[in-house]
């Protein structure tokens, strides 16, 4: 999967390689969809949700970047599996993921793993996490129709965002840094997730 989906379509960053080596993305996968847990698509994990496809995820950690002092947050636990790769990397990772069925197997299973770096709760995640902040790096697993407000103004100084940008059918990757206090856009690739569903998103 490494070689194949993720290096061969450029992604370089050597910590992105190493933690996707080695988190089994498996683990996440519900039973009757693990013999495809390391194909180049998404696939589901019951509620309506997906554990997004490989490619997309470490495209998704380059732009943003962690790194060993960083505090994150991710908006949309889902299976867990991304936010095991950003706690192999990361001093400190928040989740908010807003079906409780999906954040206590994500809890249970991470805890499971052995990452005691992470925090979990249910929530409207387009709001964040407001008693924890600034971050450093927030990731967004989850289509807004723009930059949820609540969320740029939790972003640190000097800080990444990377969320996808637009409509049900058509989205943008996009990074957002904080420089000198005001927001720099930066679109990239398009994509598909399900919608941000919050006060501040769909």
């Amino acid at each position: 999967m490494v070689a194949g989906q993720i290096l061969n379509r450029g992604i370089r960053d050597p910590k992105i390689l190493s933690v996707f080596s080695k988190v089994p993305r498996d683990r996440f996968v519900p039973e009757e969809h693990r013999m495809r847990s390391y194909t180049d698509h998404p696939l589901p994990i019951g509620e309506g949700q997906t554990i997004s496809q490989p490619y997309i995820v470490a495209l998704m950690m380059e732009l943003l970047h962690p790194e060993p002092d960083s505090r994150v947050l991710e908006i949309g636990t889902g299976s867990g599996y991304q936010t095991a790769l950003l706690a192999e990397i990361a001093s400190k990772v928040y989740s908010i993921e807003r079906i409780p069925v999906l954040a206590e197997r994500a809890s249970r299973l991470l805890k499971d793993m052995g990452y005691a770096n992470v925090e979990i709760r249910v929530g409207d995640g387009s709001l964040g996490w407001p008693e924890a902040a600034p971050f450093d790096r927030i990731l967004v697993a989850a289509a807004a129709p723009s930059v949820p407000k609540s969320l740029a103004g939790q972003l640190a100084e000097g800080g990444r965002l990377v969320v996808p940008i637009g409509s049900a059918l058509e989205q943008t990757l996009t990074l957002v840094e904080r420089v000198q206090g005001n927001l720099r856009l930066q679109e990239g690739c398009s994509c598909l997730f399900v919608p941000l569903i919050g006060a501040e998103g769909s």
